[in-house]
């Protein structure tokens, strides 16, 4: 691959990037009240939902950056546990909003930076198969895209 040729990383970067021109402004649509709303009480808040991708950012970074070096193995995280421990649920919905793209525009300087060739490190993360640093990044924003329509809030245009 040429320099000149982007990555899937790099690609990644750019979809996260253009996701958080439309959401942010689209996530300070929702009041507080909104915000905190629970559609069930076993369902999560749009807090809730961002806090959970404030956590998913963080524990992907990690992986972002120590996949690099080598084959990795890392214990997932029990995301439930995290958005209530953290309370999310009672944090100031623009703190949220602001944690989340800053968190998440430091992603797409490391996306930008991962090395091709470190691409195809892989990682086992918990009790799941083994998947390259490649199919991380990519699911990322997947996963991403899935809680922002859960949370009714627009991303693309």
């Amino acid at each position: 691959m040429s320099s000149a040729e982007e990555t899937t990383a790099q690609a990644t970067a750019r979809g996260l990037e253009q996701t958080l021109t439309v959401a942010v402004p689209n996530l300070r649509k929702y009041t507080e009240a909104e915000a905190a709303l629970k559609p069930a009480p076993e369902k999560w808040s749009k807090k809730e939902i961002l806090g959970h991708l404030i956590d998913s950012a963080l524990n992907n970074h990690q992986r972002f950056i120590r996949a690099q070096q080598g084959p990795l193995e890392l214990p997932g995280y029990a995301q439930d546990f995290w958005v209530a421990a953290q309370g999310y649920q009672e944090t100031d919905w623009e703190t949220l909003i602001l944690l989340w793209a800053v968190v998440n525009r430091h992603l797409i300087r490391v996306m930008q930076r991962i090395p091709a060739a470190a691409l195809q490190q892989t990682c086992k993360i918990g009790a799941h198969a083994p998947v390259t640093l490649e199919y991380i990044v990519e699911d990322y924003l997947v996963h991403l895209h899935h809680h922002l329509r859960q949370a009714q809030v627009t991303y693309s245009t």
